[in-house]
């Protein structure tokens, strides 16, 4: 009894942390979405100051308030990180499902395509999508959401063949219920806390991609607040002995990507069975 109680304890406490990180990053991305250009806006009155309580990120070159142009650009890079990985989602089920159940030779085609996209850099091939593509939004988006989704649709393909040599699926059909029945009310119950977890643990992966992009001048275009154009124009202020330009949205980043990981991996622990049980 006792034991079971710590149990509950432990999966309770994972829970509210979950939800917990889960309510703090949608406020950080509504204050994102909020903020009026105006707020980061040029004023070579306060160019280059230090953090200050005035500005707590410092200020930029132009004067501009980092801690605004940070979370305005977090708010542009998790708007592009959740439509990538939604894309990217999506694709995964389809292409899993169909090389689950389609024949040897479509199985076989969509192995191959998996293994080839895994083997090729994801940067590079964000880049060179994004810039066939004339760069921009549309381009990295493309980009990422083109390479996000062979690990998730290997998972997929795995746990819809594994379904369907179950004693049930077989009762079903011979019950006479058709293949899309059995998938609406069979497998996609089954495959959601999958889907729902591989997309979340995505999204920080899709965030960073975006970052590194427009850091390396090939994703969004220089006049969009985004933390990869932040930290780009901040290296060539770096000798001038303004470090804050870019630790602080640095950290920032990364506080932001860890978060997001560990609400995924709590969630996993939540929704799958055999974490459920440790």
């Amino acid at each position: 009894m006792k034991r079971d109680k710590n149990r509950w304890n432990k999966r309770t406490k994972v829970l509210i942390l979950t939800v917990m990180l889960t309510v703090v990053l949608l406020f950080i991305y509504m204050i994102g979405l909020l903020i009026p250009g105006e707020a980061a806006g040029t004023d070579l009155r306060h160019a280059g100051q230090a953090p200050s309580w005035a500005h707590l990120f410092g200020t930029d070159n132009l004067g501009r308030d980092l801690l605004m142009r940070s979370l305005k650009g977090l708010s542009v890079s998790m708007t592009v990180g959740i439509a990538a990985s939604c894309i990217s989602a999506v694709i995964a089920i389809l292409v899993g499902i169909a090389a689950a159940i389609g024949s040897r030779h479509v199985d076989g085609v969509v192995n191959w395509i998996i293994d080839l996209m895994m083997g090729i850099p994801h940067t590079v091939l964000i880049i060179l999508i994004s810039f066939s593509l004339g760069r921009g939004l549309r381009g990295v988006l493309a980009g990422i959401a083109a390479t996000h989704w062979t690990s998730l649709a290997r998972l997929i393909r795995g746990e819809v063949l594994q379904l369907r040599s179950q004693h049930y699926i077989a009762v079903s059909r011979r019950l006479g219920k058709t293949s899309g029945w059995i998938m609406i009310h069979h497998m996609l119950p089954h495959l959601a806390p999958q889907f729902t977890v591989g997309l979340i643990l995505m999204f920080p992966h899709a965030i960073l991609h975006e970052a590194s992009i427009s850091f390396l001048g090939y994703g969004l275009p220089p006049e969009q607040p985004a933390i990869g154009i932040i930290l780009a124009e901040s290296m060539r202020y770096l000798s001038a002995g303004m470090w804050w330009m870019a630790v602080l949205p640095g950290l920032m980043l990364v506080v932001i990507v860890l978060m997001i990981d560990r609400m995924g991996e709590n969630l996993r622990k939540v929704i799958d069975p055999c974490s459920a049980q440790e």
